[in-house]
């Protein structure tokens, strides 16, 4: 069996040393679509968020964002977009297994390929419950298990990957704004590219 791979800060740190952004300066197109479901011009957390490209976008579109990841490349890169589009963008080294969130600190916290170890994932979750103020949104795509028969991105370990059954599990009584899982094409710079198999989900905190 191929080993896989540790999503490390120094692999991250080495995905992201070029000039190139891996993947892309574009936001992801579920966002683009769906960023209006977030609280207008809210506090928003952008988790794993990389180069940069989504928070950067949610900024533009007047929202305060804080984007945490636990690259310094990839964070340096995403100060330099947010000057390149002349928007302000918070970044936050931090590792996602320890950092607290706060307590109802944030109006919407964006979750776009934040793929963790499932202890982590466990952890996390209700940590972002009571980061979310009342009526607060959680938007999320992830790739789903079954992902990992495709190579089209993604880690290759299907226990880093999101169902929405554990979602749901994870966040009782929120509203389902907009759940999904299924096939779609994902083409996003060099780093995804095809028919993808994914998890979507918009919930809402209640107020």
């Amino acid at each position: 069996m191929t080993p896989r791979t540790p999503l490390t800060p120094e692999f991250w740190d080495h995905r992201y040393s070029s000039t190139e952004y891996v993947y892309g300066k574009e936001p992801s197109d579920f966002l683009a679509e769906r960023f209006a479901e977030l609280p207008a011009g809210g506090e928003t957390l952008c988790l794993a968020d990389g180069e940069g490209r989504n928070g950067v976008f949610l900024a533009t579109r007047g929202m305060r964002v804080t984007a945490v990841d636990n690259s310094a490349m990839g964070l340096e890169k995403a100060e330099r977009l947010a000057a390149e589009r002349a928007v302000a963008l918070t970044t936050l080294l931090a590792d996602l297994a320890e950092w607290d969130a706060g307590d109802a600190r944030w109006d919407g916290v964006v979750s776009i390929w934040a793929h963790l170890p499932a202890p982590v994932r466990a952890a996390l979750h209700p940590r972002l419950a009571r980061a979310l103020r009342p009526g607060g949104v959680l938007l999320l795509e992830h790739y789903h298990p079954r992902q990992v028969g495709y190579g089209t991105g993604g880690p290759d370990d299907p226990t880093m990957m999101l169902t929405l059954d554990e979602l749901h599990a994870a966040f009782p009584g929120w509203a389902r704004v907009h759940t999904f899982e299924g096939e779609r094409v994902v083409m996003e710079g060099s780093g995804h590219g095809g028919k993808s198999y994914v998890t979507q989900a918009i919930l809402r905190k209640p107020s």
